[in-house]
Order: C-alpha cells, then sequence, then structure tokens
C-alpha cells in the first residue's frame, strides 16, 4: 500500500479552507439566477436548455428511447417529474438525466453496456459522472473537459468532486486503489491500496465498491459491499470508525456526525450514530404496499430532513424514488418509467449548499 497526502487536506479539516476553494468565494462566484445564494444550482439550469446546447455531443453514443405503455398508478404522494429539479442516473439506462419543472430537460447519453452510478452537478455548471469504464466532467454544452479511463480489468463506480479542481473516486481493481486527480494538473495526489476479498479472483473486481465520500472532516468513508463493513480513514488511511452491516451500497456523513447506510441485501437504509447505535431506519415494511420500494442503492438526506432512497424498482414492477419523513411519512413516490429508468443516485438541485464542498450535499 502507498499513498500520498493531499497538501490541503489539514486545512480543510479544520474549516477554514476546501483544496484552496472556500464557501464563501464559491457562493460569490454563483451565477444570479432563482435561489443562486441558498441554492445556487438553480440559477445553472438555463445553461442546459440554452441556445446551441446540441441534442448529442462529440463525446456521447445515442440511447435508444424507453418503450413503457404503462400508466403512472393514480393517487401517488407528490407531483411526480415535477417534485424536485433533479439530476439523475441509473444502472439499467445510460442516459444522465436531468429534470425540471416536471420535464426531462438535458440528457447526456453513453451508449450500451455498464453502467452509471454517481453523478454531481457542480457550481460551475459542469457534470461529473462515473461510467463504470471511466469517469468524466463534462459541460452543459456537453464538452468533455476531463476524463480519467479505468485500465483494464478495473472498474470505477464512484466518483466525488473536492472543490473544482480535484475528483475523488475508486477504482476497482486487484488491489482496489482510492485515487484523488487534480483535473487541471493531470497530477495523482492520493493513490492508496484499499482491502479487497480476495486478490486472485477476477470475478470479486465487480462489486468491490459503488460508493465512497470525502467527509467535511477530512476523512474517507468505504462501503465495502462485498465485505460487509463501512470503514473511516483518515488523511492517512488509519481506520479510525467501522460499522458492519451486511451489503452497505452507500454510506453518507450527515451534517449531524451520524452516518447514513444503504444495505443492498437487507433492502434497508439505515442512521446510525458515532457509537454504532441506530437512531433511525426504514425498510419497505415500514410503508404502504403500494409505495414500497423493491431494492435500494443510494440515498440522499435533505436539509429539511427528509430522506430519499433510490432503487432499481424491478424493472417497472416498484417505484424508483421514494421521500420520507423523519416519522416515515411517504411525501414523494416517482414511479415513471415511461421518463426514466432505474434508479442508482439523485442529486436534489433545490437543495442548499456548494456539492463540491464536502459534507454540504449529502447524497
Amino acid at each position: 500500500m502507498h499513498h500520498r497526502e493531499l497538501p490541503s487536506v489539514a486545512i480543510l479539516a479544520t474549516g477554514l479552507a476546501l483544496f484552496g476553494v472556500c464557501s464563501a468565494t464559491l457562493g460569490q462566484n454563483a451565477p444570479a439566477g432563482k435561489g443562486s445564494q441558498a441554492t445556487p444550482l438553480m440559477g445553472l439550469l438555463g445553461r442546459f436548455t440554452a441556445a446551441g446546447v446540441p441534442a448529442l455531443g462529440p463525446g456521447e453514443t445515442e440511447v435508444a428511447p424507453r418503450k413503457w405503455d404503462q400508466p403512472i398508478p393514480p393517487g401517488l404522494p407528490g407531483n411526480g417529474l415535477a417534485q424536485h429539479p433533479m439530476l439523475y442516473v441509473g444502472e439499467g439506462y445510460n442516459k444522465i438525466l436531468l429534470v425540471n419543472n416536471g420535464k426531462v430537460v438535458w440528457t447526456y447519453s453513453t451508449g450500451t453496456g455498464w453502467e452509471y452510478d454517481d453523478v454531481w452537478m457542480l457550481s460551475n455548471g459542469n457534470i461529473l459522472f462515473s461510467r463504470m469504464q471511466y469517469v468524466a466532467e463534462v459541460t452543459p454544452r456537453k464538452e468533455v473537459v476531463w476524463r480519467y479511463d479505468a485500465p483494464e480489468g478495473t472498474e470505477i463506480h464512484t466518483c466525488q468532486p473536492i472543490g473544482l479542481n480535484k475528483v475523488m473516486f475508486v477504482q476497482n481493481g486487484l488491489p482496489p486503489k482510492l485515487m484523488v486527480v487534480n483535473i487541471k494538473t493531470k497530477a495523482v495526489e492520493v493513490q492508496h491500496d484499499l482491502p479487497a476479498p480476495s486478490l486472485t479472483d477476477r470475478g470479486s473486481v465487480h462489486a468491490q465498491f459503488r460508493r465512497t465520500r470525502y467527509t467535511a472532516q477530512g476523512t474517507y468513508l468505504v462501503p465495502f459491499l462485498e465485505m460487509g463493513q463501512v470503514v473511516e480513514y483518515d488523511k492517512d488511511f488509519k481506520e479510525i470508525w467501522k460499522y458492519e452491516i451486511a451489503s452497505p451500497w452507500a454510506a453518507i456523513r450527515l451534517k449531524n456526525g451520524n452516518t447514513l447506510i444503504t444495505d443492498e441485501r437487507d433492502i434497508l437504509t439505515r442512521e446510525v450514530n458515532p457509537k454504532k447505535e441506530t437512531v433511525w431506519e426504514l425498510r419497505p415494511g415500514d410503508l404502504p404496499e403500494a409505495y414500497r420500494f423493491i431494492n435500494t442503492q443510494s440515498c440522499t438526506r435533505l436539509a429539511n430532513g427528509n430522506t430519499i432512497v433510490c432503487s432499481r424498482g424491478g424493472d417497472g414492477k416498484g417505484p424508483q424514488l421514494v421521500e420520507v419523513t423523519r416519522d416515515k411519512k411517504v411525501v414523494w413516490v416517482l414511479r415513471d418509467w415511461a421518463n426514466l429508468g432505474p434508479a442508482t443516485g439523485v442529486q436534489i438541485l433545490d437543495d442548499p449548499g456548494i456539492p463540491e464542498n464536502p459534507g454540504e450535499s449529502q447524497h
């Protein structure tokens, strides 16, 4: 194992700076527009529908449109596609979908093959995403500004912006590697080998990691999907916290200091405190039958305390997104298979915060 330490990590951990980009500066630089201070991403949405945005960019490969003729079940809570402006991806449909005012207003297509898992809109309007074979950043006009291709025999399913110039991702492989790359200088600023259940079985590469997050405290929160544990490492990759759970697909360090984890095998979303005590949990059986998600991949915690669960939906048999309050009241069920594919990840764009400031966007 080896790593190179990010020179600004210690500064970030103190809250004084964020890899050379402070929150106040980012807020001041956000374009004017609807909610440009409290919800900075809302002021960017016009860039995606402006004149000159191509239907298919130079780096895109068309994806066949969805075919679905079943009506949306009546009486579902919320306002369907109009509930939230959002950036949406799913493993079974290779289009990034930008939704605003109840319509898909922008897409980015990457052809056939495997699979989207992570996506972010940044405060400069660019979109960062993982596509299993690579991780890339594109502009609203679909220009590729950065791309890192996974070497043969490896995969990339998770990514996170750290400031506007750095990207963290995990390269599944033998061994898997957590990396931070400076997209301006192309320098690899962190590279550290992670544990794996087998360093000889190539079949294990695909399922090693789906989500990893860099926290506001300057630590790495790593869900080991196959090894049944969520591990937090400090900047020197010393283990400082571990929580055992059957099949952790994703984990988020919440602003309250707790950790929100999705367990794919047991189809649950669980919030635990630093003492590893369960303080909140959501299972399909907690909901009315018509609103139950069939499986769970990632989740999002909104600023109002609500939680959105992303589900592959059983090929149309269940909802894609379910939003619940703290007391598990269902406020939104999205079941729209004509417009959207399965849900693997969602970023709610009218939620406050600068996404590239670790910990501000809880998704």
